[in-house]
C-alpha cells in the first residue's frame, strides 16, 4: 500500500466516480490510468500493475481512462489563447484534433477530434469552449485559416493572426501530442472516433496537472 500511496501522489484530477462498480482497488486504478497517460503502453501499464499484484487485462486499463471521462479545464482566466489544429489518424482516417491552449500557462482549455475542417464545427467547438472557460474578454491567436476566423468573426471574439510568439505554445504542445499518437499508433485500430477523442482528452488532462 505505501507504494501505491507514492505513485497515487497528486492524483486529485483523476475522477473515480465510476469506481463503484469496479472490482479493482481505486489506488489500483489511479496508478494505472495514470501510468498509461504518461507513455506506457498498455501492455507496460498491465506489467507494472503485476509488480504490485495487481492483474488486469490491457482492455480493463483502457476502459479505466474511458469510464474517468476526463476532460480538459483550467481554474485560470486567459488573456490569450492560441487555437489550432492538427491531424490525427485514427484508423488510417484524417481526423483533425482542436485545440484551445492558455499560452501562459501551457494548459489545454479545451480538445475535441472531428473529421473534417469546418466553420460549423469551428463554431461549436468555441461554444463549447465559452460554456467551460471565461473567454468574452480573451484574444485568440489563430493562423491564416479563414474558417477559425469566420467563426471568432460570427461569435464576436477578440483574434489576431499570428505565426510566431505566444501562439507557438499550441505547437509545442501538439507536437507532444503527435509524439504520443505515433507511439500508441495501434491504440486507435478499430477504435471510435469517440473512442480516440476521449483518449486524447485524458492524455491533455495528464498533461495540465504536469503543469501545475
Amino acid at each position: 500500500m505505501a507504494e501505491f500511496d507514492r505513485l497515487t501522489r497528486s492524483s486529485s484530477w483523476i475522477d473515480l466516480a465510476f469506481v463503484e462498480r469496479e472490482r479493482t482497488p481505486r489506488p489500483a486504478i489511479e496508478v494505472g490510468i495514470r501510468l498509461h497517460l504518461a507513455g506506457l503502453s498498455l501492455s507496460n501499464t498491465k506489467r507494472e500493475l503485476e509488480k504490485l499484484g495487481v492483474e488486469r487485462s490491457r482492455t480493463a486499463i483502457h476502459d479505466w481512462v474511458q469510464k474517468a471521462g476526463l476532460q480538459p479545464t483550467s481554474d485560470t482566466v486567459p488573456n490569450q489563447i492560441a487555437m489550432d489544429e492538427t491531424v490525427i489518424r485514427v484508423n488510417g482516417e484524417r481526423c483533425w484534433l482542436y485545440a484551445a491552449v492558455n499560452p501562459a500557462t501551457n494548459e489545454f482549455l479545451h480538445v475535441r477530434l472531428f473529421q473534417t475542417l469546418r466553420t460549423q464545427l469551428a463554431l461549436l467547438f468555441l461554444r463549447e469552449l465559452r460554456e467551460k472557460q471565461q473567454v468574452e474578454h480573451a484574444t485568440f491567436l489563430v493562423d491564416g485559416a479563414h474558417y477559425l476566423q469566420t467563426a471568432l468573426a460570427r461569435l464576436g471574439l477578440r483574434f489576431q493572426s499570428v505565426r510566431h510568439g505566444n501562439r507557438n505554445s499550441v505547437e509545442r504542445v501538439f507536437r507532444e501530442v503527435k509524439r504520443r499518437t505515433s507511439s500508441f499508433a495501434n491504440a486507435f485500430r478499430n477504435a471510435e472516433l469517440e473512442t480516440a477523442e476521449s483518449w486524447l482528452q485524458a492524455v491533455a488532462v495528464w498533461h495540465n496537472s504536469c503543469q501545475t
